[in-house]
Protein backbone atom coordinates (compact mmCIF):
# COMPACT_ATOMS: atom_id res chain seq x y z
CA UNK A 1 0.00 0.00 0.00
CA UNK A 2 1.81 3.05 -0.84
CA UNK A 3 1.57 6.20 1.06
CA UNK A 4 -0.87 8.89 0.16
CA UNK A 5 0.55 12.22 -0.57
CA UNK A 6 -0.86 15.69 -1.14
CA UNK A 7 1.36 16.04 -3.81
CA UNK A 8 -0.62 12.86 -5.09
CA UNK A 9 -3.03 15.62 -5.98
CA UNK A 10 -1.79 17.96 -8.51
CA UNK A 11 -4.17 20.82 -8.54
CA UNK A 12 -2.84 21.43 -4.83
CA UNK A 13 0.03 23.54 -5.51
CA UNK A 14 2.23 24.37 -2.00
CA UNK A 15 0.51 22.52 -0.03
CA UNK A 16 3.68 20.09 1.44
CA UNK A 17 4.24 22.65 4.40
CA UNK A 18 0.73 21.59 5.21
CA UNK A 19 1.27 17.95 5.25
CA UNK A 20 4.81 18.52 7.28
CA UNK A 21 2.77 20.17 9.80
CA UNK A 22 0.42 17.35 9.79
CA UNK A 23 3.63 14.40 10.77
CA UNK A 24 4.80 16.94 13.11
CA UNK A 25 1.65 17.27 14.90
CA UNK A 26 1.47 13.61 15.24
CA UNK A 27 5.29 13.17 16.47
CA UNK A 28 4.37 15.95 19.31
CA UNK A 29 3.20 13.10 21.60
CA UNK A 30 -0.15 12.50 23.30
CA UNK A 31 1.38 12.15 26.99
CA UNK A 32 -1.70 13.23 29.31
CA UNK A 33 0.23 16.15 31.54
CA UNK A 34 -0.70 18.61 32.17
CA UNK A 35 -3.92 17.96 31.57
CA UNK A 36 -5.34 21.13 29.17
CA UNK A 37 -8.17 22.43 27.73
CA UNK A 38 -8.63 24.49 24.31
CA UNK A 39 -11.76 26.84 23.78
CA UNK A 40 -12.97 29.49 20.84
CA UNK A 41 -13.48 32.38 22.78
CA UNK A 42 -14.97 34.32 19.57
CA UNK A 43 -14.87 33.50 16.17
CA UNK A 44 -10.88 34.73 15.94
CA UNK A 45 -9.90 33.70 19.50
CA UNK A 46 -8.70 30.69 21.49
CA UNK A 47 -7.79 30.16 24.84
CA UNK A 48 -5.05 27.35 25.76
CA UNK A 49 -5.52 26.73 29.20
CA UNK A 50 -2.92 24.54 31.16
CA UNK A 51 -3.26 22.62 34.81
CA UNK A 52 -0.38 23.69 35.94
CA UNK A 53 -0.55 23.66 39.99
CA UNK A 54 2.13 24.00 41.92
CA UNK A 55 4.16 25.69 39.03
CA UNK A 56 5.07 29.20 39.47
CA UNK A 57 5.47 31.59 36.75
CA UNK A 58 8.93 31.41 36.92
CA UNK A 59 9.14 27.38 36.28
CA UNK A 60 7.40 28.22 33.11
CA UNK A 61 8.14 29.20 29.81
CA UNK A 62 6.19 29.81 26.69
CA UNK A 63 7.86 30.48 22.97
CA UNK A 64 6.82 30.19 19.34
CA UNK A 65 9.49 28.31 17.71
CA UNK A 66 8.99 27.39 13.60
CA UNK A 67 5.01 28.01 14.11
CA UNK A 68 4.74 25.80 17.23
CA UNK A 69 3.12 27.51 20.44
CA UNK A 70 5.92 25.67 23.17
CA UNK A 71 5.01 25.61 26.61
CA UNK A 72 7.39 24.09 29.27
CA UNK A 73 7.39 23.62 32.88
CA UNK A 74 10.48 22.79 35.21
CA UNK A 75 9.85 22.59 39.05
CA UNK A 76 13.04 22.75 41.22
CA UNK A 77 13.07 19.51 43.95
CA UNK A 78 13.46 21.42 46.93
CA UNK A 79 13.04 18.32 49.43
CA UNK A 80 16.66 19.00 50.84
CA UNK A 81 16.64 18.16 54.46
CA UNK A 82 12.76 17.33 54.83
CA UNK A 83 11.73 13.58 55.36
CA UNK A 84 8.53 12.90 53.64
CA UNK A 85 6.54 9.49 54.64
CA UNK A 86 4.66 9.31 51.32
CA UNK A 87 5.69 11.54 48.71
CA UNK A 88 2.69 11.45 45.79
CA UNK A 89 3.45 14.59 44.64
CA UNK A 90 6.51 14.80 42.51
CA UNK A 91 8.46 18.02 40.89
CA UNK A 92 8.17 16.95 37.56
CA UNK A 93 8.90 18.97 34.00
CA UNK A 94 6.75 19.02 31.25
CA UNK A 95 6.84 20.34 27.37
CA UNK A 96 3.47 21.12 25.48
CA UNK A 97 3.81 21.73 21.88
CA UNK A 98 0.59 23.09 19.51
CA UNK A 99 0.68 24.01 15.81
CA UNK A 100 -0.17 27.25 14.95
CA UNK A 101 -2.10 27.83 12.16
CA UNK A 102 -0.27 31.17 9.33
CA UNK A 103 -1.85 34.43 11.12
CA UNK A 104 -2.23 32.89 14.22
CA UNK A 105 -0.68 34.84 17.21
CA UNK A 106 -0.26 34.13 20.73
CA UNK A 107 -1.31 36.93 22.80
CA UNK A 108 -0.87 37.44 26.62
CA UNK A 109 -0.42 34.07 29.16
CA UNK A 110 -1.91 34.50 32.85
CA UNK A 111 -1.78 31.95 35.59
CA UNK A 112 -4.57 32.19 38.03
CA UNK A 113 -5.41 29.30 40.69
CA UNK A 114 -3.32 26.75 39.51
CA UNK A 115 -3.97 27.05 35.70
CA UNK A 116 -2.36 29.18 32.84
CA UNK A 117 -4.06 30.83 30.20
CA UNK A 118 -2.68 31.42 26.75
CA UNK A 119 -4.70 33.78 24.70
CA UNK A 120 -4.65 33.40 20.46
CA UNK A 121 -5.73 35.39 17.96
CA UNK A 122 -6.64 34.64 14.15
CA UNK A 123 -5.92 37.50 12.09
CA UNK A 124 -8.17 37.15 8.67
CA UNK A 125 -6.17 37.46 5.34
CA UNK A 126 -7.83 40.28 3.26
CA UNK A 127 -8.91 38.33 -0.23
CA UNK A 128 -6.55 38.93 -2.98
CA UNK A 129 -7.59 39.20 -6.75
CA UNK A 130 -4.90 40.08 -9.11
CA UNK A 131 -4.35 39.75 -12.65
CA UNK A 132 -1.27 38.62 -14.44
CA UNK A 133 -0.71 40.07 -17.74
CA UNK A 134 0.01 37.31 -20.57
CA UNK A 135 3.11 38.46 -23.00
CA UNK A 136 3.61 37.32 -26.20
CA UNK A 137 6.29 34.55 -26.52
Amino acid sequence: MSKLTLGSYPHMLGFEQLERLLERSAKSGNEGYPPYNIEQTSDDSYRITLAVAGFAEADLAITVEDRQLVIRGRQSDDSDGRIFLHRGIAARQFQRMFVLADGVEVGEAVMENGLLHVDLTRSRPETVVQTINIKKG
